[in-house]
């Protein structure tokens, strides 16, 4: 059996938010290795062109639209993109987000406005658009970021605490809401990432990034940090059909970090 026909992505319509780099290039990278059409979505419109040019370079199939994700006609806007081009959608992988270093007392109220508009809004957003455009497609899979914060607590983390808590119990009532509909939702929680936001982080606490790289690794198991493929090997099982009876779940990819 072709790798393509065992993960049944071939020529689906893929969406990935934060697609310009980090998790979300990665993943649109390896669903277009096994034969999906892959949307990039970003803010970042140079970053977003410039990846998608690099995946069509290779023979992918490959484009960019971009989108602030805190917009509803933003969001609006994607939706008719993929009617107009492609009439269909299979595959929504909400990972756009961002994070500030901060307690409750030290956040602004434009750092928690950000944090959540764009880690939490932003789900709601482009799935009240999308959804039923998949849901006219027959059915599909939606996968939400969360992160391991948003099982268990961290520190100067607030508004990202409570974003991701929210992104993994919003996936649970879309999961209810929309299974009749032949659309599984589920969340990808990931541990610490080597990612240009968690490199952001390093300069948010003043840190020196490599120390705070190695800090980040220290007493997980696995003894490393994630990668962004590593990441996006789990949203790629909950996309496929490896994980067809698999729905309101939230997977933990994180080194054995909770453990």
């Amino acid at each position: 059996m072709l790798t393509q026909d065992y993960f049944g992505l071939e020529n689906k319509v893929c969406v990935v938010t934060g697609g310009a780099s980090g998790i979300g290039l990665a993943t649109a990278t390896l669903l277009a290795e096994v034969g999906a059409r892959v949307i990039l979505v970003d803010i970042n419109e140079e970053n977003g062109q410039k990846a998608a040019a690099e995946l069509r370079s290779k023979e992918y199939q490959a484009e960019f639209v971009q989108c602030n994700v805190t917009n509803a006609k933003d969001c609006e806007a994607v939706r008719d993109h993929l009617e107009a081009n492609y009439g269909r959608i299979d595959v929504l992988f909400n990972n756009a987000g961002v994070i500030r270093r901060k307690t409750v007392v030290d956040l602004e109220e434009s750092d928690w406005d950000i944090v959540l508009d764009v880690s939490l809004k932003g789900v709601y957003l482009l799935s009240k658009y999308l959804i039923p455009l998949m849901s006219l497609s027959g059915g599909g899979s939606i996968i939400n970021t969360g992160s391991g914060w948003g099982i268990k607590g961290g520190d100067l983390a607030a508004a990202y605490c409570a974003a991701k808590a929210g992104v993994v119990n919003l996936t649970k009532a879309m999961a209810i809401d929309h299974g009749p509909q032949n659309i599984r939702v589920n969340c990808i929680c990931p541990g610490d990432t080597d990612t240009p936001l968690l490199r952001d982080e390093a300069k948010q606490l003043n840190l020196k990034e490599d120390a705070f790289l190695v800090s980040s690794a220290k007493g997980r198991p696995l003894e490393r940090l994630g990668t962004p493929r590593d990441i996006a090997k789990g949203v790629l099982f909950l996309a496929s059909d490896l994980s067809s009876w698999v729905s309101g779940t939230a997977l933990i990819v994180d080194g054995g970090g909770l453990a």
